[in-house]
């Protein structure tokens, strides 16, 4: 084979990518060295090498198939399963194979129609297309994670959660100090994780970085209360919510969809809508409400990162019921007060001013639920604005959240020149809920795609004891946050 490669290709370079199990010394196989021979022993991806390569050359390597599916016709000298079909160039002919195949047809015989696969999420068997999913949830694991992080900035509470999620490799390393921090990934080779909202100002560590916050789908229950995520994002340019600097979401918004990516985004918007599911999925039914056009506006605790970043003149949840008033006067006005009524953070408006500005205040509402009542959101940042475009309604934003600026909100504050209108929504829920985050499933214990959280959150979920018990004393002394956070 080798031979036959230098007679038909003089003076080309030749890469021979060696089997892994021989590469080990598990298996024999040996190549003669050359000056025109590179051996390659180490992981390297198939279709990196495939998309260089000019030919391909094999005996009955499973990169022969791989080969045709990246548009090569290689020479085989072996008869696999993928050898008489007419997509390779075959030294020994196979009689009973005279049939002509398209790649897709030799695809769809050895990927789909013959074999099983199986989720090991959910326990059962599934569709070529949901083992992708999941391969692909781990693999995005495996290669963010198997250099190790330096974890910095992280509560206690929630490292458990964090060593579960980015841990799998090599177990998280935590550092208070941003200095010991470099100096540790730096002496150990790993990467820095850092919770976005606690990177110091100018921080330059000299390894890479990747900044963490919770993600569009992260639980049944506040954070507020202690309730672990099950969605995480990891940002390596810069991080969402923050609309000054470009972000690894934005890229994702900005770019075209993958294969599939529009069909995939339409099925969990339609499931998503289908069960009810937020970002934290608590709450009650609404109260009455008066008739009329009714704009929601969701409160935010004013000293969020999102708010501090991304908003303009309006910044506080007083002065967002107020210019919602003054834009539409005789409108029905659903205040919807958010995680400030934990009295945690910032952002509560007195019960005093309200008066001509909400019509009606949904304490305690599913923000779905909310979001039902309306027939548009005028909003800060809040990620309610995110979820009441993937129902179809109108979106006033008056600060920058992620999902503004491309043409799918009015937008009543200067918009980055990095974002324009072109994205449509298809490409802003697969950017958000499906290629950005990081996904954990507390029953397998395992990275997952979006679509096993959507069965996550309507099903029995593990309990977490010990943290709706320190969620309960947060609760009694949260008069005196100040001191304790």
């Amino acid at each position: 084979m080798l031979a036959r490669a230098r007679a038909d290709h003089p003076g080309s370079r030749i890469v021979v990518k060696a089997h892994p199990e021989t590469a080990l010394g598990l298996r024999p196989g040996h190549f003669a060295p050359g000056p025109d021979i590179e051996h390659l022993s180490g992981p390297v991806s198939p279709w990196a090498l495939l998309h260089h390569a000019s030919a391909v050359y094999t005996v009955s390597s499973q990169m022969g198939f791989e080969a045709i599916l990246a548009g090569h016709r290689p020479h085989v000298f072996g008869q696999p399963f993928y050898a008489g079909w007419g997509l390779s160039r075959d030294e020994t002919a196979i009689p009973r194979r005279g049939r002509t195949l398209s790649p897709a047809q030799l695809f769809a015989a050895a990927m789909i129609l013959v074999p099983l696969w199986y989720d090991p999420c959910r326990d059962r068997l599934c569709s070529f297309e949901e083992a992708v999913d999941q391969l692909e949830a781990e693999a995005r694991s495996f290669r963010q994670d198997r250099q190790g992080h330096v974890a910095l900035g992280m509560r206690l509470w929630k490292r458990g959660r964090l060593q579960q999620i980015f841990g799998r490799q090599k177990a998280l390393i935590f550092e208070d100090d941003p200095a010991k921090a470099a100096s540790r990934a730096a002496r150990t080779g790993r990467g820095i994780l850092v919770w976005a909202t606690k990177e110091p100002a100018g921080f330059s560590p000299g390894v890479p970085v990747m900044r963490v916050e919770d993600g569009f789908l992260r639980s049944r229950g506040l954070g507020a209360d202690l309730i672990p995520a099950l969605s995480l994002v990891t940002d390596d340019l810069g991080i969402y919510f923050d609309p000054t600097r470009p972000s690894r979401l934005e890229a994702m918004i900005a770019a075209a969809l993958p294969p599939g990516g529009q069909a995939r985004a339409e099925r969990l918007r339609d499931r998503l809508m289908a069960l009810g599911l937020s970002k934290y999925n608590i709450g009650a039914a609404p109260p009455d409400v008066p008739a009329g056009h009714r704009i929601l506006v969701p409160g935010q605790v004013e000293d969020d990162a999102s708010i501090r970043l991304g908003g303009h003149e309006i910044r506080t949840n007083l002065g967002l019921l107020q210019a919602t008033r003054t834009a539409h006067p005789d409108a029905v006005i659903l205040s919807s007060p958010s995680d400030v009524e934990a009295g945690l953070r910032p952002g509560a408006v007195p019960a005093r001013d309200l008066a001509g500005l909400a019509d009606a205040v949904l304490s305690g509402t599913d923000p779905v639920a909310a979001l039902a009542l309306a027939d548009e959101v005028w909003t800060m940042t809040s990620l309610l604005g995110f979820e009441a475009l993937i129902r179809g309604l109108p979106v006033t934003c008056l600060g920058m959240p992620f999902y503004a600026g491309w043409g799918l909100t009015r937008d009543l504050s200067p918009v980055p020149r990095d974002r324009a209108p072109g994205p449509d929504l298809a490409r802003l829920i697969h950017a958000s809920l499906i290629a950005y985050p990081r996904y954990y499933d507390p029953v397998s214990r395992r990275p997952c795609p979006p679509e096993v959280i959507l069965d996550r959150l309507t099903g029995p979920l593990p309990s977490g004891a010990a943290n709706r018990l320190l969620a309960r004393l947060q609760g009694r002394f949260a008069s005196l946050h100040r001191l304790w956070r």
